[in-house]
């Protein structure tokens, strides 16, 4: 069953249980999707919906960083709540030392020495990571491992 399929499943049970928070969650998700499939005019294949689910936590972190900087503790505990909604559907995430292993065996298969080279290290580490992982937690420990 696909990602976007098992959404729009429990979009139907969050409706039928009165679920205001997760309905309003996935309904969110399911639009971005949507936008997405529109802009590209075909159908998204699980791994571009995982980016999308990484993309919609990403904002909800933000927010929650914003919430802090402002003193709006209130908003706080409901982004939490919808990335652990949005989190449900991902893949297991792997820890910053699994994705470093990843990331040092890939320097070393194309013997990158320094940080120009980060574009091909992404590249192929991305890859082999496929949504188990943000881009962006991927791309500091690249430059991280390129700069030691």
């Amino acid at each position: 069953m696909t990602i976007k399929k098992q959404l729009e499943d429990s979009l139907k049970e969050a409706m039928k249980a009165k679920d205001d928070e997760r309905k309003k969650t996935l309904r969110l998700a399911l639009s971005s999707i949507t936008l997405a499939e529109k802009e590209k005019i075909s159908k998204l294949d699980d791994q571009a919906i995982i980016s999308i689910l990484q993309k919609e936590i990403k904002i909800r972190q933000d927010s929650i960083s914003e919430s802090k900087d402002i003193n709006r503790t209130n908003l706080i505990a409901g982004y939490n709540n919808e990335i652990k909604i949005l989190s449900s559907f991902l893949p297991e995430q792997l820890s910053e030392d699994q994705i470093r292993t990843i990331v040092n065996e890939v320097i070393t298969e194309i013997g990158a020495t320094n940080i120009k080279e980060m574009g091909k290290v992404m590249k192929i580490s991305i890859t082999k990571i496929q949504g188990k992982a943000p881009n962006n937690i991927i791309s500091n420990i690249v430059k991280e491992e390129l700069n030691k």
